[in-house]
């Protein structure tokens, strides 16, 4: 793994050196490994705290590509609009998630370079499920999911671990689950576990679960 140790010298441009820096100044160093395609999901898990975006943020800004990741359209009102839009930004309108998972998978097959971050859990407090938005767009576009994990134990940032849905989603789940085994949040005790809620549970978020 350590080949895909992220280091500020072997990076190309100031921003990048800059970002990574940072990171390393707060503890934390950062793996990555070359993305398999041009499309897919980033899953970041987990997320439990504000401090996940900034982490998240500046592992980005390290890596220099985009990474559009979705947030409810309430995020993007006012005058904090334009700034999230500017840091990559989705809106999502989750009166219609069915709509928001087609319109996301064929932007995402028409695009040269779209790799979309979630955050399963949708919010930083406890729930007893992820979300199934990201599950549904990686099966509807037929992209690879790349689990991004927030290691608060380690310091580790981990960029390196990339799955192929296969429609079975017992599986699937568990193999997300055996990959993130291990990695601790900021509040352990807010992390969700690792699967998707039942039909009834998913009918109830209704226009959440995008």
């Amino acid at each position: 793994m350590d080949d895909y140790l992220m280091r500020p010298a072997a990076m190309p441009t100031w921003g990048q050196r800059t970002a990574l820096r940072i990171l390393n100044a707060i503890g934390w160093n950062f793996y990555f490994k070359p993305l398999p395609g041009p499309h897919g999901i980033a899953v970041v898990y987990p997320h439990t705290s504000n401090w996940d975006f900034f982490v998240g943020l500046l592992a980005k800004w390290a890596v220099g590509l985009q990474f559009p990741w979705l947030a409810k359209d309430s995020l993007f009102r006012g005058p904090m609009g334009p700034i999230m839009r500017y840091w990559g930004g989705v809106a999502v309108d989750r009166s219609a998630p069915q709509g928001a998972i087609v319109r996301l998978a064929q932007t995402m097959r028409a695009s040269n370079w779209f790799w979309l971050a979630i955050t399963p859990e949708g919010t930083r407090g406890y729930r007893p499920y992820w979300k199934s938005g990201f599950y549904r767009i990686a099966l509807a576009a037929d992209v690879p999911v790349l689990l991004v994990s927030i290691d608060y134990g380690k310091k580790i940032i981990d960029v390196t671990r990339t799955l192929t849905m296969t429609g079975i989603e017992a599986a699937d789940m568990a193999a997300i689950a055996q990959a993130y085994e291990g990695i601790r949040a900021l509040y352990p005790d807010k992390a969700a576990p690792i699967r998707l809620g039942d039909p009834k549970q998913r009918a109830g978020d209704g226009r959440k679960e995008a």
